[in-house]
Order: structure tokens, then C-alpha cells, then sequence
């Protein structure tokens, strides 16, 4: 006789569903139609998009789709903002009929990052650094000087 440790393990039908949810059930709900829906983009996605429609700038909208990205995310580093645009922008796309005419407002999601040369960055949100371009180009790009300002 083989002890019951040894033998296999039989899982029946409702004990599967019970474990992996409805879609072991047999309903079609793919796992990616959930985790799309739960995911902080399409969150982000909802609030920037709303926001925008009714009448607030990109300013107001995108530092509040980002302060709600940052907070929902799971990740245990902090999401850029370039980051939250593109997924911000990926929830758009993917889902045009849920955020309509959210399309004109994705360009804003990255053209109020760029800074030009002597202009100072907005304090109404994240930006990144102003792009300069280099005098070392093809030599490694800024000389020590230039990037720590000595």
C-alpha cells in the first residue's frame, strides 16, 4: 500500500474553480481583460481623461492621473512620468471606445515635458531635464563639468 503523501493528487472541477476563479468555471473572462481593468494606467487613463473633457488643464489632469499612478502602482520603485504617459497612452489606445475623443489630450502627455534651452521647468508637475545638446557629442556626450556645474 503507497501512503497517502505518495499518492496523486486529484483535484475535481469545483475545487479548480474555486482556486483560478470563473475562467476554470468555464466563463471566458481572460486574464488579461482583468488585470487591464485593474491595472493603474487604465486608472490613470480615467481620471486624465475625465479631467481633461471637463474643462481642467493638462497641468491640474496630469498631476492628478500621476499622483494616483504613483499610489496604485505595485512596483517597489517609483513610476516615472514618463512611464505613467505611456501607460496612460497605452490605456487610450488599446481602449478607444472607453476614453472617446481622449485622443487629442495624449500629445499633452508629452510635449509639456520637453523643455527647451534656458526656459525653467513649470512647477506644476514632474518634467524631465531640458534637452541641450552637447558640445562632446560622439565623445560620451557632457564633459564633468557640464553635468555636475563645476
Amino acid at each position: 500500500m503507497v501512503p497517502r503523501f505518495l499518492r496523486p493528487l486529484r483535484l475535481g472541477p469545483s475545487f479548480l474553480a474555486m482556486i483560478f476563479g470563473a475562467g476554470a468555471a468555464g466563463l471566458s473572462v481572460g486574464p488579461s481583460a482583468l488585470a487591464q481593468a485593474e491595472s493603474p494606467g487604465v486608472k490613470g487613463a480615467q481620471v486624465y481623461c475625465y479631467m481633461r473633457s471637463s474643462g481642467n488643464s493638462h497641468e491640474v489632469s496630469w498631476s492628478a492621473a500621476y499622483s494616483l499612478i504613483k499610489r496604485q502602482s505595485a512596483s517597489m520603485f517609483k513610476t516615472s512620468p514618463t512611464h505613467a504617459a505611456v501607460m496612460i497612452t497605452e490605456a487610450v489606445v488599446q481602449n478607444p471606445n472607453t476614453f472617446p475623443n481622449c485622443g487629442r489630450y495624449l500629445g499633452d502627455l508629452y510635449s509639456a515635458r520637453v523643455v527647451s534651452k534656458g526656459e525653467a521647468p513649470s512647477s506644476e508637475g514632474p518634467t524631465t531635464l531640458p534637452v541641450q545638446p552637447s558640445s562632446q557629442a560622439g565623445q560620451g556626450g557632457m564633459t564633468r563639468s557640464e553635468r555636475f556645474g563645476n
